[in-house]
């Protein structure tokens, strides 16, 4: 499916926010307070990580990024977990100092699973809920989403999960997701949804989950697309290591936008903002001719 007949949606508007879908794709920096993280960003390993979380995000707003998404736990395979204790103690200090520089109508969302942590994120100035498991790990989450006011993204996450055909299978699992937010009185406007690449996936999985990125638009929701340095993209290439992995990125991107991304969430957001500008100008039609 392409993104011209693509399912149109209307505004998710909460706050003083408002995103309008459509028109153009955003981009979302990811911020990470951890010391672990697969790509090799992690913040948390020096005494000044709060003031180089929070120059990092100054550069990614500056160069176009709308979304800040701040992680206080690695998501990668086999990871350690942290305690809610622990990742409150990374993330808070991070989105409060955030919310103090950065423009207002950036959006600062919280990348946890745990209601806990994303109340006290949302307490310190975070706008939005980024789920990895769509609800699904922590009961209290949608609570706290519809408490709060504030859209959620609802990953798919396919580990431990019994797989058939995995376009299928991610469906079926936003599908519930979807369900839970609006079980618990989260707003239709609220829902975003993530195909959740390299979550419980193979590659080959993950190549077919880009390829039909499309057939998720069916489900009637925006369209959160993380690719950005993943395994995947190593493995295409040749085994490369995380850093060198920015053009198979690009590539992702933009395929995802044409097949109807909404939100790309990307490490390096200069070279990226670039690609999402050159796609949207093909794919929206969002380029103007300059006066001569």
């Amino acid at each position: 499916m392409s993104l011209s007949t693509a399912v149109t949606f209307p505004p998710t508007q909460w706050a003083d926010h408002s995103i309008t879908w459509g028109q153009q794709t955003y981009v979302m920096g990811i911020i990470n307070a951890t010391p672990d993280s697969f790509s090799g960003d992690g913040l948390r390993t020096s005494d000044d990580w709060i003031e180089r979380a929070t120059a990092q995000a100054e550069h990614f707003v500056a160069e176009g990024a709308l979304f800040i998404d701040v992680g206080g736990e690695s998501t990668r395979p086999n990871a350690a977990t942290v305690t809610i204790e622990q990742e409150i103690e990374r993330v808070v200090p991070v989105i409060q100092a955030l919310r103090a520089h950065l423009p207002a109508q950036v959006i600062i969302s919280i990348d946890t699973y745990k209601a806990e942590v994303a109340s006290r994120a949302l307490e310190a100035g975070a706008n939005l809920i980024n789920d990895i498991w769509g609800l699904k790990h922590d009961p209290s989450m949608a609570e706290v989403a519809r408490s709060y006011g504030v859209p959620v993204v609802l990953m798919a996450n396919m580990r431990g999960y019994q797989k058939h055909e995995i376009v299928s299978d991610v469906t079926r699992f936003l599908s519930a997701a979807i369900d839970r937010a609006l079980a618990a009185g989260i707003p239709w406007e609220h829902i975003i949804i993530d195909p959740g690449i390299g979550f419980g996936t193979t590659a080959l999985e993950n190549l077919t989950l880009l390829r039909r990125l499309g057939e998720l638009r069916l489900l009637g929701r925006p369209l959160l697309l993380g690719t950005s340095r993943k395994s995947t993209i190593g493995k295409v290439l040749g085994d490369l290591p995380p850093e060198e992995r920015l053009e198979g990125t690009a590539a992702t991107v933009a395929l995802g936008i044409a097949q109807g991304a909404d939100i790309v969430r990307v490490h390096d957001v200069r070279e990226m903002m670039r690609v999402v500008k050159m796609s949207d100008a093909i794919v929206r039609g969002t380029f103007q001719q300059p006066d001569a």
